[in-house]
């Protein structure tokens, strides 16, 4: 192999190296996963945290409900080793729920006192409902990641439609229409039609095993001179 192209293999490596570092950072974002839920039902919001740093470790995490927008229901599942308070906010009109009249919403849920170390993500699971009735619409949860070292990282941007992402968006949740009665009815419908094909198929072998039977019957039969 010649000189240039051992110089060109090792370009190529070094610059694929440095794609997929590249890639590994940009992607290690406050995420929602899934980020689409269904727009007026409960859901269960997954929030991944990783650890950005190389030196110190993400020991608060603070959640923001999206502004503008009231959930009704807001509930932080425990994490072994961190602590999670709630923050609520009084609601200028009660909401009138199954559960009663409600006069605060949440507008903030915070994890202290654990640690994700360098290397390492957590999840935090929030219950959260009923989301609003729109399809199409992107809520935003605001996130803030304080690190043992100091930094703060906030993760409060917004992508814009044809833009680049920002550096540090916020987590999204887009919310898709539910499905329709129609799927259900079809289903049913194939379900009444696979019955009905089934007992036909039940009643045609009944009648061959009663011909067959008539039919040997007679060939049995002695014949008369």
């Amino acid at each position: 192999m010649t000189v240039n192209r051992i110089r060109l293999v090792a370009s190529c490596f070094v610059a694929l190296v440095l794609l997929i570092t590249w890639t590994g950072v940009a992607s290690a974002h406050v995420t929602l996963d899934p980020d689409e839920a269904e727009a007026g039902g409960f859901t269960i919001l997954h929030f991944q945290v990783p650890n950005e740093s190389d030196t110190a470790s993400t020991v608060k995490v603070e959640i923001a409900m999206p502004q503008g927008v009231v959930l009704p229901s807001v509930l932080a599942e425990p994490v072994a080793g961190w602590t999670v308070s709630v923050e609520t906010t009084p609601l200028e009109t009660p909401i009138e729920t199954d559960d009663g009249v409600v006069t605060e919403a949440v507008s903030q849920v915070t994890y202290e006192g654990g640690e994700i170390k360098p290397g390492e993500f957590q999840l935090f699971n929030i219950e959260a409902g009923p989301l609003p009735d729109q399809a199409g619409t992107t809520l935003l949860f605001p996130a803030v990641q304080t690190y043992s070292d100091g930094q703060v990282v906030r993760w409060v941007e917004q992508t814009q439609e044809g833009q680049p992402e920002p550096e540090h968006p916020a987590p999204h949740l887009n919310l898709v229409a539910a499905p329709t009665a129609d799927n259900g009815s079809s289903g049913g419908s194939s379900d009444s039609t696979a019955k009905t094909l089934g007992i036909i198929g039940i009643v045609v072998g009944a009648v061959g095993v009663v011909l067959g039977g008539v039919a040997l019957a007679r060939a049995r039969k002695p014949s008369t001179t």
